[in-house]
């Protein structure tokens, strides 16, 4: 048991020693290849050393080439720079003996024209002298003073130089009026086709073009039979004259002037003209128009955006397009009337779908076929009660004139939006008291000024004749007063269209043969 543990521990301590001198082997290799490593990278570093030492030089003697070159580079350019400023300074010194050189002229001609200016101013006096001796001497003559002598002057040069401009105004004038019509013609023409009309003014008549004198002929028929029954079938004049290639219309109702229009256009152009033809072609037009008319009720209801109205109220505002009043179309206004209705009312905070539905009926007693003997407020308040609509909207037309008491707020709205529809520039002819005023006044204007003996505003107003005295004026003053007449009335008047002003002098020689 005992040489079992010695042999034992013999063994491990072969193995320790085993593994002592393994691992003093392992170290002194490593320590000897460590060492061959540090020689290898040490000998690899220097290389690298030189070769890094090379190329800095190279780097460093480029550089060093390039900033030769920039240096070299700035002193040429400062070089250039100062031979350009030596250059403006020879080229200032030049200027500067230059700019002496006048200055020493300059004084030289300044002091000549001193010495020139005082033998004037001795001269001068001379003349001055020389010239109130002169005066002196023609006032002596003359038996005038100088301030009185040139007064005449001025007087008689005032007078021609008035003749000859109101001469040269009058040819002017003549020569203008030559070349214009042309051109007027070109501008009235332009502005028609720029410009659309959104108003119809109606009249009592209407004029039907036709293509020659022939048709009228064969409207009258054999003994008149077919204008006869045109007209007892249309209830409208029918007027065949001498004017070229129209036929005048005359009714009080435009409905049966457009029907007599449709009509004859319709048998013009179908060439059968009798009175079996026309009743037939009447009868049916009468129906198309009733048509159209219910038509422009429908389409102003529904753009208007007004719903449930009657249709009898419906056919009632398609008239409208048809009436006219104080030549302001009637649809057009009462259309007009109902939106500014709306606005104020939404302004306001009332219903604007009622005040609208009100100023489009406001009117609607001028269109009514019976009871003509009521005011047209209290006829449309009639119809719209006849007709289911609100009371408020009944009000509001019966109380737009004040023909009745006011009880919603919406009757003083549609009364003042059919005041500014009526009154805004242009929406109306003017009124006759408003014209024969203006023809009055046309003819004060004249008679205010001396020598007219009379005046006459005759053409509606459009031409002005004067008569003149013609013992207090002459022909060239007739030409200067009809100049400042029409000036004046440019001035003081407002009127459509242009006035004609016409001066009449004529001098009458009388003896009697007894």
């Amino acid at each position: 048991m005992e040489n079992i543990i010695i042999y034992t521990m013999l063994v491990l301590a072969g193995v320790g020693m085993g593994v002592a001198l393994t691992y003093y082997l392992l170290r002194n290799a490593l320590l000897k290849k460590s060492n061959d490593i540090l020689e290898e990278a040490k000998e690899k570093a220097e290389v690298v050393k030189k070769e890094k030492i090379l190329q800095a030089k190279e780097k460093f003697l480029q550089l060093k080439s390039e900033h030769q070159k920039l240096v070299d580079e700035k002193n040429r350019n400062i070089q250039k720079s100062e031979n350009r400023i030596r250059q403006k300074e020879v080229t200032l010194n030049q200027k500067l003996q230059e700019t002496q050189r006048k200055n020493n002229e300059l004084v030289a001609l300044r002091a000549n024209l001193n010495a020139q200016l005082e033998i004037l101013n001795k001269k001068q006096a001379e003349l001055d002298k020389i010239h109130a001796g002169q005066v002196k001497q023609l006032e002596n003559i003359s038996k005038l003073s100088a301030n009185e002598a040139r007064e005449q002057l001025i007087e008689s040069l005032k007078g021609e130089a008035k003749m000859e401009a109101m001469m040269m105004i009058r040819e002017i004038t003549e020569e203008a009026r030559l070349t214009a019509d042309r051109a007027a013609k070109k501008i009235v023409i332009e502005t028609i086709q720029r410009t659309a009309s959104e108003h119809a003014i109606e009249n009592t008549v209407t004029v039907f073009n036709i293509d020659s004198e022939d048709i009228k002929g064969r409207i009258i028929g054999r003994e008149g039979r077919n204008i006869r029954a045109l007209e007892s079938l249309t209830g409208i004049e029918i007027i065949i004259d001498d004017t070229p290639d129209a036929i005048l219309l005359s009714g009080f109702d435009p409905i049966r002037r457009e029907i007599a229009r449709l009509s004859l256009q319709k048998l013009v152009t179908d060439g059968r003209i009798h009175p079996a033809r026309i009743e037939e072609v009447v009868t049916k037009t009468k129906k198309e128009v009733e048509q159209e008319i219910l038509e422009i009720g429908k389409r102003t209801v529904i753009d208007l955006g007004i719903h449930n109205m009657h249709h009898e109220l419906i056919r009632l505002v398609g008239r409208m397009r048809y009436r006219s009043s104080y030549g302001q179309n009637l649809l057009s206004h009462s259309i007009e009337v109902a939106k500014l209705s709306a606005t104020m009312a939404a302004e306001l905070g009332l219903n604007p779908k009622m005040a609208k539905r009100a100023g489009l009926l406001h009117d609607i007693g001028k269109i009514a076929e019976n009871e003509a003997e009521l005011p047209h407020a209290l006829l449309g308040q009639k119809l719209a009660e006849k007709y289911k609509e609100h009371p408020d909207v009944c009000n509001a037309v019966g109380a737009h004139h004040d023909e009745m008491e006011m009880e919603t707020l919406i009757a003083p709205i549609v009364q003042v939006c059919d005041a500014i529809s009526g009154s805004r520039p242009g929406a109306r002819r003017e009124v006759v008291e408003a014209y024969i005023q203006r023809l009055k006044k046309l003819e004060e204007i004249a008679l205010g000024y001396p020598g007219v003996v009379k005046t006459y505003a005759i053409q509606a107003g459009r031409e002005l004749r004067v008569i003149v005295g013609a013992d207090k004026v002459t022909d060239a003053q007739a030409d200067s007063l009809s100049y400042d007449l029409s000036k004046k009335i440019q001035e003081e008047m407002t009127y459509p269209g242009q006035i004609k002003i016409t001066v009449i002098r004529e001098t009458r020689a009388i003896n009697y043969a007894k």
